[in-house]
């Protein structure tokens, strides 16, 4: 527990050595620390079993304001105010004195309980996984100010409350938290604790004000593009123009003579351009003369690729589900629905580009300054590029424009080719390697292209009998160090969830999948798997109960009586959407999936004439476990909808003979303000433990807006982005 007799801020990250960390920082600004951490044991120490570590995640100044350590990154989710919000509530602090700063990178103090053993961010993990580990930490914080009050006022401690940030007898007697902070510090901390009951909850699920909402406005938020460094240099890479390129020879004598142009270095991933400026790197780049050995390079154009995920649909793949006969269930159906669903590739188009500044002390530390996401993985990989030990990088994590999972690269990508530069120029200087938005758009990690191909039957009372599910895409941890926790005998997992596991009653079933292998580079995108099966199997459930000549509500509703909580985000959407009848070229329409614990339903409202489709009204209902801050979660599931809207209208990556077609916002159109329809965010009321909320607004839009172009003009657009050709004249 960070306790602190000075107001002075919390120490510059260190290297992971967790011990002299909080000693040093001790020294330091003059606090006093419980300098061990509870649990402490050689490897990655930081499991769901630990006691509660109220050294790694709270600190305390003589200020009175609490300082909440965030393990994870915030990209704009609102992490750091979620997790303040848990550790203030144990705590009994007032809102008004909660601080948060990024934690150091250190696995063994932070790590990810649900994903590790590694500190990191993603699969909406963060307040799930942080949920138990910081109610612990900040009831052990005021169990130790009350101790230190109890010890102070020479009272029994059960006869001391505390009640927003005050530490109060009934005597009388009271302190502020940052009275007691130094007293506190010298108290054993707790083994055990006990944790509020739900009810009586006074933070949590209530409307807070978010912490980085003023930084934020008044530009103090400091992300990696405001670093700047002392002599630093800043490089653009040039890149092969096809995934799987290498770079053959290269002719920088141009590039060279631009002013302001320091160096051009070779690296693994292409050709660096180093200058004194962003303009003049861009433009040594564009003086390059590169040649490119495309030998191992993706060469197909998109129609190529789609026709050889068909070929390979064509034959049985990888199982990932199989109950019941199909074969014979399939003659004995009374209607069968063939459908086919493509999806494109997809970029993340995070706000701001990925970037990063690193430099080599004068003590021979690493430093690298970044919106860092998978902090351990980028440590180990510019320890390994730099031939340094672990102890001698320092991550320091910044605030990140956005990220939708394109930071979060098993290979560390851009923190590798960051080093790869530092090294190649000697380490002369501090070096910002940033991208543009062309190298953002046109630079892979895309969300893979698939191919569906579904045959479903009812019987004759309507109700499914047969479903057979095929899936052609391309896994991306496959080669990966994650492959050994994400694929089970050849399959992955990633690419079939949100099908596999699908909810709805069918008797007989097979879903199997097709690695589809390419060069082009590919990685999870927010909502991963489920992007594109929620689009398929809500999109053919309509379809269904089309056949079956029942209501799409009614027909789920009853194919879903075993998920109570499915059953109940479905009956909450539709009954707030309302049942007025929509007037002739609108349509309504219905969707429901889970993803990362987490359930989702929504009901969309259309127009459609000859200016195209517009989607004017989404009804949203969300089952989260509890909502922390119910407004961070509105604000999410609203962002989910925009972002899964903007590639179900018109966003997809494209190639032509291997080269990628679109290169910046003029081609890969983000979703407008004026295309944002009207949204209602409902949440469940529920005690049972937070689960993910950043990505599980993304699944069930494309398919409920799908089902309303259908209820509006009776035609199916079933790959994404919808083609409206197939609309007419409607």
């Amino acid at each position: 527990m960070l306790i602190a007799k000075t107001a002075a801020g919390i120490a510059k990250p260190a290297a992971p050595n967790r011990r002299s960390f909080l000693k040093a920082s001790g020294v330091a600004t003059g606090a006093l620390l419980v300098a061990t951490h509870i649990g402490a044991k050689k490897g990655f120490a930081a499991t769901p079993n630990d006691p509660p570590a109220p050294n790694a995640f709270v600190k305390i100044a003589a200020d009175n304001t609490v300082t909440v350590m965030i393990k994870h990154l915030d990209m704009g989710q609102g992490v750091t105010t979620g997790l303040a919000t848990i550790v203030a509530e144990e705590l009994d602090a007032d809102w008004s004195q909660m601080r948060s700063a990024f934690a150091p990178s250190d696995p063994q103090l932070y790590n990810n309980l649900f994903f590790g053993p590694i500190q990191g961010t993603g699969g909406s993990t963060s307040t799930a996984n942080s949920w138990m580990q910081l109610r612990q930490a900040g009831a052990a914080a005021r169990a130790m100010l009350v101790a230190a009050a109890a010890a102070e006022w020479q009272v029994p401690a059960a006869e001391i409350s505390v009640a927003k940030g005050v530490v109060a007898h009934k005597s009388g007697k009271s302190a502020r938290f940052g009275d007691l902070a130094a007293k506190a510090g010298t108290m054993p901390v707790p083994t055990s604790v006990t944790l509020k009951d739900p009810k009586d909850f006074v933070l949590i699920g209530t409307r807070l004000p978010r912490l980085d909402s003023n930084d934020k406005t008044d530009g103090k938020a400091v992300y990696a593009l405001d670093i700047r460094r002392p002599g630093m240099k800043t490089a653009v890479v040039l890149h092969p123009p096809r995934f799987g390129g290498t770079v053959k020879s290269v002719d920088d004598a141009a590039a060279r003579k631009i002013p302001g142009v320091v160096d051009v270095v070779t690296i693994p991933q292409g050709v660096a351009v180093i200058a004194d400026n962003t303009w003049a790197a861009q433009k040594g780049r564009e003086a390059l003369k590169v040649t490119w050995d495309d030998s191992k390079a993706e060469t197909r154009s998109s129609d190529k690729m789609l026709a050889d995920y068909k070929a390979a649909a064509a034959k049985p793949g990888i199982v990932a589900t199989q109950r019941g006969e199909v074969d014979a269930a399939l003659k004995q159906a009374a209607k069968v629905v063939e459908a086919e669903f493509v999806f494109p590739y997809l970029a993340h188009a995070p706000m701001e580009p990925l970037n990063c500044v690193i430099e080599m002390t004068p003590a021979g530390i690493c430093e690298i300054h970044a919106g860092s996401q998978f902090q351990t993985v980028e440590h180990a990989t510019a320890a390994a590029v730099l031939g340094l030990k672990m102890e001698q990088v320092r991550i320091n994590t910044l605030w990140a424009g956005g990220s939708f999972g394109r930071r979060a690269t098993p290979n560390a990508d851009y923190v590798a080719e960051a080093a790869a530069i530092l090294k190649a120029s000697g380490a002369k200087y501090p070096v910002h390697l940033v991208q543009t938005r062309e190298d953002d758009i046109k630079g892979g990690r895309y969300r893979p292209m698939f191919y569906h191909k579904v045959q479903a039957g009812i019987g004759a009372d309507g109700n499914p009998l047969v479903w057979t599910h095929r899936l052609v895409g391309q896994s991306f941890v496959i080669g990966t160090a994650l492959e050994a926790m994400v694929v089970k005998n050849g399959l992955d997992h990633l690419a079939v969830e949100g099908v596999a596991d699908m909810p709805y009653a069918v008797p007989n079933m097979l879903v199997d999948w097709h690695d589809a292998p390419s060069p082009v580079t590919t990685l999870w995108w927010r909502s991963v798997g489920h992007s594109h099966t929620a689009q398929a199997v809500e999109v053919m459930i309509d379809e269904l109960a089309h056949a079956a000549g029942k209501d799409p509500v009614a027909y789920r509703l009853a194919l879903l009586k075993d998920h109570p909580r499915h059953r109940a985000v479905l009956e909450l959407a539709v009954a707030k959407a309302g049942n007025d009848k929509l007037p002739a070229g609108r349509g309504r329409g219905v969707a429901v999936h889970e993803s990362f614990s987490s359930f989702v339903a929504m009901v969309a409202d259309v127009t459609v004439n000859k200016d195209g489709v517009k989607v004017d009204r989404v009804v949203a209902a969300v089952d989260c476990g509890i909502a922390v801050n119910p407004d961070v979660v509105r604000a999410q599931v609203e962002g989910g909808i925009g972002y899964g809207l903007g590639h179900a209208l018109r966003n997809q990556i494209t190639f032509t003979d291997g080269v990628v077609d679109q290169a910046n916002f003029d081609g890969y159109e983000p979703l407008r303000m004026s295309d944002m329809p009207k949204i209602e965010v409902h949440i469940v009321p529920s005690t049972a433990a937070p689960t993910g909320i950043g990505e599980p607004g993304v699944p069930p839009i494309a398919p409920a807006v799908a089902n309303a172009i259908f209820a509006a003009t009776g035609k199916r657009l079933r790959s994404l982005p919808y083609d409206l050709k197939l609309l007419g004249s409607a």
